[in-house]
């Protein structure tokens, strides 16, 4: 008996911790437990999924504060790859790692998905109609960033087949101008790329590896009017260092149309798939 009494003792114990980490986790997640269960799940399925690596950590995302976070897009899992691990910060806020949404700038009709509609709104998306004449999305993501929390966006538009980053929207700058918030880029490696639908990258299983770069900080562009020119220059700023991260080139913004496609890449298919 007592070593039966011992050991519901034990299972006890053990219930009682993992509720108190559960529990602990949760406050830390201000955004509520939506946000915490699909951080846990996707922690896990990325892991297992895709292999999920950093290659050099930790993640620079604040603890506190806006920040425009821009990554290339080679894939329909992308806003995954951004978000996994974030909470595991550099040592300024080690003392901090609270879950934070990274409410990404997501075509519309992704946003209507059965299935993906509590996803999307759990994780504070801002729908982009494809014709681009609305500008209610561009307006709430710089709400956000003025509020001090995160917007992810990715600069090419459509999911990109080759290695070369894209022409970008030169928006990205207008957001981080405008919004008066550092950027982050983060460069995904091998993400499974859509061959079949969107629904197949989501189950291939990959290696895919995230790189962090250094936080831009724009405040000398601060003040100065939006013109395209300054709009250009700081996109290409941005997208110079995005492709520095990643360790590829890029096509900078105002350039004469595109570089010839590389082997394999189909301009018209990845028209398809426009997340962002």
């Amino acid at each position: 008996m007592k070593s039966e009494a011992a050991a519901v003792l034990t299972l006890a114990a053990y219930f009682a911790i993992a509720t108190c980490l559960v529990v602990r986790s949760l406050r830390r997640c201000p955004d509520g437990w939506g946000v915490w269960l699909l951080y846990v799940t996707q922690r896990l399925y990325s892991g297992l999924v895709f292999r999920w690596r950093c290659d050099n950590g930790p993640c620079p995302l604040p603890a506190t504060g806006g920040g425009l976070v821009v990554a290339n897009h080679r894939s329909p899992v992308d806003p995954m790859m951004v978000w996994t691990n974030h909470h595991l910060r550099g040592h300024a806020c080690v003392t901090s790692r609270d879950v934070r949404v990274v409410g990404f700038l997501t075509a519309s009709e992704y946003c209507t998905i059965p299935g993906m509609r509590w996803i999307v709104r759990t994780m504070q998306s801002i729908p982009v109609d494809r014709n681009g004449q609305d500008m209610a999305p561009t307006r709430e993501a710089l709400r956000r960033l003025r509020n001090g929390q995160l917007v992810g966006i990715f600069p090419e538009g459509a999911i990109n087949w080759g290695t070369r980053l894209r022409v970008p929207n030169p928006g990205v700058a207008f957001l981080a101008l405008k919004g008066r918030v550092p950027v982050y880029p983060v460069f995904i490696h091998d993400a499974p790329q859509p061959s079949d639908g969107m629904v197949r990258p989501f189950t291939h299983r990959s290696r895919v590896r995230v790189t962090y770069g250094e936080p831009i900080d724009l405040s000398a562009f601060h003040g100065q009017k939006a013109t395209p020119e300054l709009l250009n220059e700081v996109t290409n700023l941005i997208m110079s260092r995005l492709a520095e991260t990643g360790g590829v080139d890029y096509t900078p913004v105002g350039m004469q149309g595109e570089p010839e496609a590389e082997p394999g890449v189909n301009r018209d298919t990845d028209r398809d798939y426009h997340p962002a």
